[in-house]
């Protein structure tokens, strides 16, 4: 089976409305489209059920949170629709997050590259490990940040965000980003994580769930033109990805 065609995407609700989200690919839980656009409609749907209270969003396995997009899907774009489609579909589950009306936990258990840095700039709170180093590598392949960048400002502001934007070759550490506001809480295992992870879901799970969705609505407040701005931002890429720089840099890339 080749890489495009693998990876998952599960959820499970406990009987106090916690809503556990998992993604996984076993390429460093590099993300290819059928798996984005199959994690942007389970936030969604998940989001929309009345049974669930808040939401933990977790990647499989003890290593990457997220090495982002699929470099195998990536090279084998041909046209611009394609690339638009497929640059979408980070955008896509930024977006799911940003308008589900219930409260998203982020667990990141390891590194984050390029759109695992919108994943976790894209949750309500978000935890981490002391080894959850982010980089944005786009610009390091060719292209740049241009669709995640609006969730990891919004999170970081905009100088940190072109801090790893330009310097998209080097890995900040997990404290940069706790001190930078992408993580709230650094942990020194999974272990400790999750107990904290727990805590405050349960918490979560017992307060008004109208009150968190009216809280959630301020969080996200002057995004609302975002669904036609990533789409502008996957064009961008969509068409950067066609060029022979870009595709000379993927391959630079994928030899190493």
């Amino acid at each position: 089976m080749s890489a495009i065609n693998q990876g998952h995407v599960k959820y499970e609700i406990n009987d106090k409305g916690i809503a556990t989200i998992e993604f996984g690919h076993p390429l460093s839980n590099s993300l290819p489209g059928k798996i984005l656009a199959q994690l942007a409609k389970t936030i969604a749907d998940v989001g929309a059920m009345n049974a669930v209270k808040v939401i933990v969003l977790k990647s499989a396995g003890d290593k990457a949170f997220c090495a982002g997009a699929s470099f195998d899907e990536l090279i084998s774009i041909k046209d611009l629709k394609t690339g638009k489609l497929f640059f979408s579909g980070f955008a896509n589950v930024i977006n799911a997050c940003r308008k589900s009306p219930k409260l998203i936990i982020g667990r990141v258990q390891g590194k984050a590259v390029g759109g695992g840095v919108g994943v976790a700039s894209a949750v309500d709170y978000c935890f981490a490990t002391s080894n959850a180093e982010v980089k944005l590598s786009e610009l390091a392949v060719g292209i740049g940040p241009f669709v995640v960048g609006p969730a990891v400002q919004r999170k970081v502001g905009l100088s940190a965000m072109s801090q790893m934007t330009i310097n998209a070759t080097e890995f900040h550490s997990a404290e940069w980003a706790r001190e930078k506001g992408l993580y709230a809480q650094l942990f020194e295992s999974v272990e400790e994580m999750d107990k904290a992870i727990d805590v405050l879901a349960n918490k979560l799970a017992a307060s008004n769930p109208e009150a968190m969705a009216k809280l959630k609505k301020i969080f996200w407040e002057g995004t609302e033109g975002w669904d036609s701005l990533l789409k502008v931002r996957a064009g961008m890429s969509g068409e950067l990805v066609l060029s022979d720089f870009t595709r000379n840099a993927i391959n630079q890339f994928k030899s190493k």
